[in-house]
């Protein structure tokens, strides 16, 4: 395993402090605030330390306050049923006691029932494609000095977009993007671990995509950006040390919020999640 892939598993493994409380650590990727996918990674983690047997269909989590990404984070979890098939789990995650995350985790039996999906959109291999890191390096020297290390730090996702855009200086386009990624080596066969980093990976890119339809990216002045709430939909078996293709689109934009899609399938084409996330994109004057 890669020391960067070894890490990322360390970082989602949280520790029981008793009483269904769980002590996550942070890992500063250069973001002003603690990277919402770690917060949702280790939130999913936590609640799953809690049910035994079940594995989560969904995830619906509220982004409330910014983290700090220098700081551990508190895991209440809060046991709101157990019935016959499904298990439904709270977790608060919590900052020197301020709550800065909430969400409601369910967890399902294994059960076979109704199978159909929508086809996999078309797309090149991902070997054909550059990952984002060496696209960055094309334009090292044009990085202003205070987003460089941000841009060019090493990551343990492994994502390589379809059609990049220019991430200084962003063109418009279409409100859809595509990307590959995953892990930077072999995972250990678990399926919770897996899930726990496509919550993660999952929030690298979708909020950019309501961004591009007014040539607009991360570092356009006097924009604000946050996430606002991100749900995932765990719908077959998925491997995050195999590409998995990311399929984002934009329905809509209005009152400084842009709203975010994403379906994710496998290389033999079986959609294994989907996500939705709203997004703060306000224009300051």
């Amino acid at each position: 395993m890669e020391e960067v892939t070894r890490k990322l598993v360390g970082l989602l493994d949280v520790a029981p402090l008793g009483d269904d409380h769980f002590s996550g650590e942070s890992d500063d990727l250069g973001f002003p605030n603690v990277f919402g996918g770690q917060v949702l990674g280790q939130g999913l983690m936590a609640t799953s330390r809690t049910v035994e047997g079940r594995l989560a269909h969904s995830m619906h989590a509220y982004f409330l306050r910014p983290g700090n990404p220098h700081r551990g984070i508190d895991y209440e979890v809060q046991r709101v049923r157990d019935g016959g098939t499904f298990s439904v789990r709270r977790v608060i995650a919590r900052q020197d006691e301020r709550e800065i995350l909430t969400a409601m985790v369910s967890f399902q039996v294994p059960e076979e029932g109704f199978e159909h999906q929508f086809d996999v959109p078309a797309a090149p291999d991902p070997e054909g494609l550059e990952s984002e890191e060496a696209l960055n390096e094309q334009v090292r020297h044009l990085i202003p000095e205070e987003r460089r290390e941000q841009m060019m730090k090493e990551r343990a996702i492994d994502i390589r977009p379809v059609d990049p855009t220019d991430p200084l200086r962003p063109e418009p386009g279409e409100p859809c993007r595509q990307s590959w990624f995953r892990a930077r080596g072999p995972l250990p066969d678990d399926p919770v671990l897996h899930r726990a980093i496509l919550a993660y990976a999952s929030d690298f890119g979708l909020l950019a995509t309501s961004m591009r339809p007014h040539g607009a990216g991360f570092s356009t002045p006097g924009l604000q950006v946050a996430s606002l709430d991100h749900a995932i939909w765990f719908h077959r078996a998925l491997r995050l040390d195999d590409w998995l293709l990311y399929d984002m689109d934009s329905p809509s934009a209005s009152s400084g919020r842009g709203m975010n899609r994403g379906t994710l399938f496998n290389r033999n084409g079986e959609l294994v999640a989907s996500v939705a996330q709203e997004a703060l994109i306000r224009q300051r004057t």
